[in-house]
């Protein structure tokens, strides 16, 4: 079978990868601790769930509108209008089933061949990938660790070109947990308001902050029409398995993503959109307990890892990642992780799988119970010390 050439050019996304082959060592008796898998170990709270038992018993079992239930969407424009102080309508929204299909149809439907998009890089590995599939030309802008993983402004400002058709901002970050400053998105929309360029802001971990509230680009002035905002149920409500996100975006793009979904999924399932609108009409009761956990395991885990030799961990401003640099400790961080995984049982992602600038980290999810954190670290501590390599003498 011959598959078509742009299938060569689509990537995959390494926690899927790993947790395989955790999952392999687990099957022959090992025990693993999972901090490789980006979702939250939190049930989805009980009046969402009973939402989506009530929308069954009610008959939402049926093709809803390719664009999302009216209600939902509704919903939605009210929530977002209020969280960005920005002016937005239900025929704004699109209700897709899960995240990456925004980031997929909104691309599809921006670029082709010859343009370029603009990406964060240490950054979800999709954006590249999707780049890539589509023949368009990725252009990765380092994150400064220094300056608590946030885009190098002055890099970006010379990597603007005329052929620039896109610029994905992700805010906190997956994978080094920063957060980027209000002025900084300040300074990047006077870069671009004039140009013929979208941005696609992907807020997913809008409500898993430590400190004040993410700022968005599309609450600066003039930049609504230019911004495609995406964010979702998977992360803030530990819905990953209930596959339902959303895009806010300006009306010329409502249409085009309309269409791809219609080929593609039809409509997204009803019955998980009525349990959308428990989640964002219902008590943030379960929401606030969750981010003042992952607080208390963050400052924990952070702590612990600095303790490791060669490790050296940024506190994250936002998400539930750790993102360490382990370039002091002899290795590459492939090999680390490797090791980390085959020797320690701690399974966690290379840096270097979130692009060129994540090599020298290694990314853990701290989504998981604070006793297995600290066993980790444990763990870690352990074997890279039995492990680590000895300086060359001279």
């Amino acid at each position: 079978m011959r598959l078509a050439e742009r299938m060569e050019r689509i990537g995959t996304e390494g926690a899927f990868e790993v947790l395989v082959r955790a999952r392999a060592l687990e099957a022959q008796g090992k025990s693993v601790i999972h901090l490789e898998i980006g979702e939250p170990d939190f049930p989805t709270p009980a009046h969402i769930v009973e939402a989506a038992k009530q929308a069954l018993d009610d008959g939402y079992t049926h093709y809803g509108p390719t664009q999302g239930l009216p209600e939902l969407r509704e919903v939605i424009a009210a929530y977002v209008a209020r969280t960005r102080g920005i002016s937005c309508g239900a025929e704004h929204v699109c209700v897709v089933p899960g995240g990456k299909p925004i980031l997929f149809f909104a691309m599809m439907a921006l670029l082709q061949p010859g343009d370029e998009a603009i990406y964060p890089n240490p950054g979800f590995p999709i954006y590249e990938s999707m780049i890539r599939f589509l023949g368009a030309t990725p252009v990765a802008v380092p994150l400064v660790e220094e300056q608590g993983f946030a885009l190098d402004l002055d890099f970006l400002a010379s990597h603007i070109t005329d052929k620039t058709r896109l610029l994905i901002l992700n805010s906190p970050q997956n994978p080094t947990g920063g957060v980027i400053p209000e002025a900084d998105l300040r300074a990047i929309a006077e870069l671009v308001r004039n140009r013929d360029l979208v941005v696609l802001s992907d807020e997913i971990y809008s409500r898993l902050y430590f400190d004040q509230p993410p700022f968005s680009i599309a609450s600066v002035p003039g930049m609504m029409e230019k911004t495609i905002i995406l964010d979702g149920f998977s992360k803030t409500y530990a819905m990953t398995g209930w596959r339902m996100g959303y895009g806010v975006m300006p009306l010329e793009l409502v249409d085009a993503v309309n269409r791809l979904m219609v080929n593609s999924n039809s409509c997204t399932a009803s019955f998980t959109q009525r349990a959308g609108i428990a989640a964002l009409t219902g008590p943030q009761t379960a929401v606030d307990e969750m981010v003042r956990e992952f607080r208390r395991r963050r400052d924990a885990f952070v702590t612990g890892l600095n303790t490791i030799p060669g490790f050296l961990c940024r506190l994250p401003g936002g998400a539930f990642y750790a993102f360490a640099n382990v370039t002091a400790t002899g290795f590459g961080s492939r090999e680390l992780a490797d090791r980390l995984m085959n020797d320690a049982g701690v399974a966690g992602l290379d840096g270097g799988s979130f692009g060129e600038y994540g090599k020298g980290y290694i990314r853990f999810s701290y989504a998981n119970s604070m006793e297995n954190l600290m066993e980790a670290v444990r763990r870690m501590k352990a074997a890279t010390t039995a492990s680590r390599p000895k300086p060359s003498s001279r």
